[in-house]
C-alpha cells in the first residue's frame, strides 16, 4: 500500500459527468481501439436472453435485458447510473486473435520497453487520480478514503513490476556438479492470458494481473466484473493515451458467456481468475481442456486471534478494520474472531461501542467509514445469513439488520459464542458479519483458526512478538498480519492454501505466474 495522493473536488456529480464524457460504454477495447458492441438482432434476442438466464457460470450480479444491456448501479441510492451493452463470444474471438497477433513482437520487446509502458500507465493513473477515485465510489459504493487507497495501490503495483522486470537477469548461470558443462537459466512469457477480475476492488485486482502479465511479455484479454465497469473501462483510454502496442491488452465488458469463452478458448495459454469458489471450480474445469496454466484466487474465512496480553482498544481497531473495511466484501476479511477468555468480556464491550459508532453512509462523504453493499444481490446474500443466525439462535452483540430505505446497506454485525457447526462460522458471507468464539489456550486458538476449508489469511494480536511469530508458523494461511492493519504490499506474495486457491499474485511469485523457466546447456 502506497501513501495516498491528495485530492479535492471528488463528488457524485463530477463522477457522473465523467461517465457521460469519458467512459466508453457499449464498446470493447480490442486491438488498441474501442469497438462498438452492436445491439443484438431480433433473431438473436431470445437466444441471448436464454443463455444469460440459464448460465450457471454467471456472477449472478448482472441486470440484463433481451438487448444485452447491463445496468450499472449507484449502490448508495440503489439507482441506475447508466447502461451498457456487453460483449459476446464473437468479441472474445476478436480479442484473442488480436492478442495472438501481438504476442510474437510483444514477447520479444526488451524489459526496458515493457517497464516504460508500465510506468506510463502509473503516471497516467496519477494524473487521473481524482477521476478514478470518483468512479470507484460511484459504481462500487466504498468510502472515498478506501477508494483513494485502491487507486494508490494499483499505481504502486504497476510501478513495482516495472522495477522488478528490469532487475530480472536475462540469463543466469546455475551451479552444477559437472565441470565440463554450463547450465544457464532464463524466463519466457507463458503466452496469451485470460484475466478475470471481481467487483470488490476495481482497478486493484486488475493491476495485480495485468502488470505482471505484460511485464513478463504476455498479451492479455481482461474481463472486468460487469458490476463495476465504470472505473475499469478507463484503463482502455489510458492504454491508448500511452501508446501501448495494439493487441497487448484487450478489455471485454461481459457476463458469464464471455468468461466461459475466454477460459475455454483454444488459443489461451493461461487463465487467472479471482472470485468465488463456485465459479472458480467451473473455470478450472473449462481451463482443463487444452491443459491451460491456471491461477485461482478464491474464498476465505480468515481468523483474527487476540491473545490475553493484547491491548484491548488497539485490538478492537484491528478487528473492525479486518471485517468492516469495504463492508466486509474482501476475500481475506478476518470474519472469525478468536479471543482469549480472560479478556473476552471487556473486549466485547469495547468492540460493541466502537462498532456502533461507525459512520455508515454515502461513500462521497468524507466522514463515512462504511458504505453500502455493492448490489442488491449482495445485500440479499447478507440478509440470508442474518435469517440463518436467527434460526440458529445465535447471540447478536450488535447489528443483524438491513437498513431500510434507499441503497444497499447492512449494519455492521457481530455474533458471539458461535458454535463451529454454524453456517456463519463455516461459510464465506462476503459482508460486514463477524462471528466470535473464545479460547483458553494458544493450541486451541490455532486449531480453531485452522478448522476451515479456506486458508487465505490470518491476523494475530499479541504483546509478545515471539509468541505471535510462533503462532503464525502454525496457522495455515498464505498471509498473516501481526499487530497491524491488513496492509497488502506489492512485494507480498498473495494467495492461500486449501480451497482458497492455486498459485500466488503480487511479489516475485506474481511475476513467476506469467513466466516459464527455460534452461540452456552448453559446453565450457
Amino acid at each position: 500500500m502506497m501513501e495516498t495522493m491528495n485530492s479535492k473536488g471528488i463528488t457524485r456529480e463530477s463522477a457522473i459527468q465523467t461517465v457521460q464524457d469519458e467512459v466508453m460504454l457499449n464498446a470493447a477495447y480490442i486491438d488498441g481501439d474501442w469497438i462498438t458492441i452492436e445491439a443484438p438482432t431480433a433473431d438473436s434476442k431470445k437466444t441471448n436472453a436464454d443463455e444469460n438466464s440459464s448460465d450457471k457460470n454467471s456472477s449472478d450480479e448482472t441486470s440484463l435485458d433481451v438487448t444485452n444491456n447491463c445496468a450499472l448501479y449507484d449502490s448508495h441510492f440503489g439507482e441506475i447510473i447508466t447502461t451498457t451493452r456487453l460483449c459476446t463470444q464473437a468479441h472474445v474471438d476478436m480479442a484473442v486473435n488480436a492478442a495472438s497477433q501481438a504476442y510474437p513482437s510483444w514477447s520479444q520487446t526488451t524489459v526496458n520497453e515493457r517497464a516504460g509502458y508500465l510506468n506510463a500507465i502509473a503516471d497516467t493513473m496519477e494524473q487521473q487520480f481524482d477521476t478514478l477515485v470518483g468512479l470507484s465510489v460511484l459504481n462500487n459504493g466504498k468510502p472515498i478514503e478506501e477508494a483513494k487507497i485502491d487507486v494508490s495501490d494499483a499505481i504502486a503495483c504497476y510501478r513495482y513490476y516495472a522495477n522488478l522486470i528490469i532487475k530480472q537477469a536475462t540469463l543466469s548461470e546455475v551451479l552444477t556438479s559437472e565441470s565440463s558443462i554450463r547450465l544457464l537459466k532464463t524466463y519466457a512469457p507463458v503466452g496469451i492470458c485470460a484475466l478475470i477480475v471481481p467487483w470488490n476492488f476495481p482497478m486493484v485486482t486488475t493491476a495485480w494481473k495485468v502488470a505482471p502479465a505484460i511485464a513478463a511479455g504476455c498479451t492479455v484479454i481482461l474481463k472486468p466484473s460487469e458490476v463495476t465497469l465504470l472505473p475499469e473501462l478507463m484503463l482502455g483510454n489510458i492504454l491508448s493515451e500511452i501508446g501501448l502496442p495494439k493487441g497487448v491488452v484487450n478489455i471485454l465488458p461481459g457476463a458469464a458467456e464471455v468468461g466461459a469463452a475466454m477460459t475455454s478458448h483454444p488459443l489461451i495459454d493461461k487463465v487467472s481468475f479471482t472470485g468465488s469458489n463456485v465459479i472458480g471450480e467451473k473455470v478450472m474445469s473449462q481451463a482443463a481442456k487444452g491443459i491451460k496454466d491456471i491461477s485461482l484466487e478464491l474464498g476465505g474465512k480468515s481468523a483474527i486471534v487476540v491473545c490475553a496480553d493484547a491491548d484491548i482498544d488497539y485490538a478492537c481497531d484491528l478487528i473492525i478494520g479486518g471485517i468492516f473495511t469495504n463492508a466486509g466484501q474482501i476475500c481475506s476479511a478476518t470474519s472469525r474472531l478468536l479471543v482469549h477468555e480472560d479478556i473476552a468480556q471487556p473486549l466485547f464491550e469495547t468492540l460493541k461501542v466502537k462498532t456502533e459508532s461507525l459512520k455508515i453512509g454515502d461513500g462521497f462523504a468524507v466522514d463515512t467509514q462504511m458504505g453500502p453493499m455493492v448490489s442488491e444481490q449482495q445485500l440479499n446474500q447478507v440478509k440470508k445469513y442474518f435469517d440463518i443466525a436467527v434460526n440458529e439462535n445465535l447471540e447478536c452483540l450488535t447489528g443483524g439488520e438491513i437498513v431500510e430505505g434507499s441503497g444497499y446497506f447492512a449494519t455492521p454485525t457481530i455474533y458471539t459464542d458461535v458454535p463451529v457447526t454454524s453456517q456463519l462460522w463455516i461459510e464465506e458471507i462476503f459482508g460486514p458479519v463477524l462471528v466470535c468464539k473464545t479460547f483458553a489456550e494458544e493450541a486451541e486458538a490455532i486449531t480453531l483458526a485452522n478448522d476451515s476449508k479456506f486458508a487465505l489469511a490470518a491476523s494475530i494480536v499479541s504483546a509478545d512478538e515471539t509468541q505471535a511469530l510462533e503462532m503464525a508458523l502454525q496457522i495455515q494461511a498464505g498471509h498473516i498480519w501481526i499487530n497491524e492493519q491488513q496492509i497488502v504490499l506489492p512485494e507480498t506474495g498473495w494467495g492461500g492454501f486449501k480451497q482458497s486457491g492455486i498459485g500466488r499474485e503480487l511479489g516475485v511469485d506474481g511475476l513467476s505466474a506469467y513466466q516459464k523457466s527455460k534452461h540452456v546447456l552448453l559446453p565450457y
